[in-house]
C-alpha cells in the first residue's frame, strides 16, 4: 500500500498552501530542490562539468522512457513541448497530396500554431469543432480524417476543462487512413498512465514542470523507432548530431535516434529538476498515482454536486484526467479570493481549474469545496440571476 501521507511530506509548500495547481506548475519536491542545489554546488566547486552534465541529460532521456514505456533511444530531450514539435514539424513534407493536419479544438495553443506555421510549406490544417454540449465525440474525427491526412495531432486531456479524448478510437481512425498520431501528453503524464506502445502513437510531446515534478525549460519528445530513420529534421543543432563533439561544420549528420530532434546545449541545471522529478514518479508508480488521482478528483466531483455548482468536467473516470474545472462569475476575483485562504489554483476562459496530484490529500479537496460554498452568492454561474 502506498503511503501518501508519507510522500505528502517531501512537499514543503503543502504544510502552508492547499496546492491545487500541478496542471499550471507542480509542487517543489525536497529532491528536486536538493537537486538543484548539487547543480550549484558543482559550479561553485568544479566549475565546467561536462562530463556529469550530460550523463544528466542521458539519465532523464532514460527516465522519461520508463515513464513513458519506450526505450531511450526513441526519446528527445528538448526545451520545451514547442522545441520539440518545431523540430518535428521541419521533418515532414507536405507538398504531397498527404498534406493536411487534423488537430481539435481542444488544444494548447502551440499545438495548433505550431502546425499552422507549416501552411507556407504546404501544409492544410483542419479542426475537429467541439460540439454545443462541449466535448469532441470519436466521429466527428471521423468525418475530418481522410486519405489525405498526414497527422492527426491532438491533446489527451484539454487543458481548457479537464476532458479527456477517445485516443485508441483516434488512433484507430488514423490507422484505417494511412495517418500518423501525434499526442500532446502534457497534461496527463505524471498523472495517469500513459503508454504509448499500448496506445500505438507515433509521436508524444510534453513537459516537466506539471505533473512530472521537475522544472520549466525542458521538455520531450517520443519518436516511434520505426519512423525516426525517415524523419530528417531541419530543425537541429550541435547536440542532434551523430558525434557532439566531433565538432564538424561540413554537414548535418543527424543521430541515428531521436535525439536528432535535439538542438543545442542541454538545459544543464534543468536536467538535475527533471531527473529527480522522474525518479519520484517511477518510485510512486504511474498506477498507483492515477488511482489516487482518480479518487481524489471524484471526490471534488462529489462535494461540487453536494453544493450544486457542477464542474464542465466529464463526471466518467474514463473521460477525465487530473483536473477539475468550475465554471464561475468573475473568475480572476475568485482565483484572488482562494488565494487569500492560501488555496492555489488557475482558470482558463471561465474556469477555475483545480488540477491534482499524488501529494493532494481529501482535507485540500474538502477545503477547495468549502470555499467555493462560501462564495458561492457571488461567484455561482447563476449568482443574482432574477427568478421568473
Amino acid at each position: 500500500m502506498t503511503d501518501f501521507t508519507a510522500l505528502r511530506r517531501r512537499f514543503p509548500v503543502l504544510e502552508r498552501k492547499t496546492y491545487l495547481n500541478s496542471g499550471s506548475y507542480c509542487a517543489l519536491a525536497d529532491s528536486v530542490r536538493d537537486a538543484i542545489n548539487a547543480y550549484m554546488d558543482d559550479r561553485l566547486q568544479v566549475g565546467a562539468n561536462w562530463d556529469v552534465w550530460v550523463t544528466k541529460n542521458e539519465a532523464v532521456r532514460r527516465a522519461m522512457a520508463a515513464v513513458l514505456r519506450a526505450v531511450p533511444d526513441e526519446i528527445a530531450v528538448t526545451a520545451s513541448a514547442s522545441a520539440g514539435l518545431n523540430a518535428l514539424a521541419s521533418a515532414f513534407d507536405f507538398t504531397g497530396r498527404r498534406n493536411k493536419v487534423v488537430v481539435s479544438d481542444f488544444e494548447f495553443p502551440t499545438n495548433a500554431q505550431i502546425w499552422h506555421a507549416q501552411e507556407p510549406r504546404g501544409a492544410r490544417i483542419v479542426h475537429v469543432p467541439r460540439t454545443a454540449q462541449g466535448d469532441i465525440p470519436l466521429e466527428s474525427f471521423a468525418r475530418l480524417i481522410d486519405e489525405e491526412t498526414q497527422l492527426v495531432a491532438v491533446t489527451q486531456v484539454c487543458f481548457r476543462n479537464g476532458a479527456r479524448l477517445d485516443i485508441p478510437g483516434i488512433v484507430r481512425l488514423a490507422r484505417e487512413r494511412g495517418a500518423r498520431v501525434l499526442l500532446d501528453c502534457y497534461q496527463a503524464v505524471g498523472g495517469l498512465t500513459v503508454d504509448v506502445k499500448q496506445l500505438d502513437v507515433d509521436f508524444a510531446v510534453g513537459g516537466m514542470l506539471k505533473y512530472l515534478l521537475g522544472t520549466a525549460g525542458i521538455g520531450f519528445l517520443y519518436v516511434r523507432g520505426s519512423l525516426i530513420p525517415s524523419l530528417t529534421p531541419t530543425h537541429s543543432g550541435w547536440f542532434a548530431q551523430e558525434d557532439i563533439f566531433a565538432m564538424d561544420i561540413t554537414a548535418n549528420r543527424p543521430a541515428p535516434s531521436a535525439r536528432r530532434f535535439e538542438a543545442g546545449t542541454p538545459a544543464v541545471v534543468n536536467c538535475y529538476a527533471a531527473e529527480a522529478g522522474l525518479k519520484i514518479i517511477l518510485e510512486v508508480g504511474s498506477e498507483a498515482i492515477e488511482a489516487r488521482v482518480r479518487a481524489l478528483t471524484r471526490r471534488c466531483m462529489s462535494g461540487l454536486e453536494s453544493i450544486g455548482w457542477a464542474s464542465v468536467t466529464p463526471a466518467e473516470d474514463e473521460r477525465r484526467g487530473p483536473m477539475v474545472c468550475v465554471p464561475a462569475r468573475d473568475v480572476a476575483q475568485l482565483l484572488a479570493t482562494l488565494m487569500e485562504q492560501d488555496i492555489v489554483t488557475s482558470f482558463r476562459d471561465n474556469n477555475i481549474r483545480a488540477t491534482v496530484h499524488f501529494y493532494n490529500s481529501e482535507d485540500d479537496i474538502d477545503r477547495f469545496v468549502a470555499a467555493l460554498k462560501a462564495s458561492r452568492a457571488r461567484h455561482h454561474p447563476g449568482a443574482g440571476a432574477r427568478t421568473p
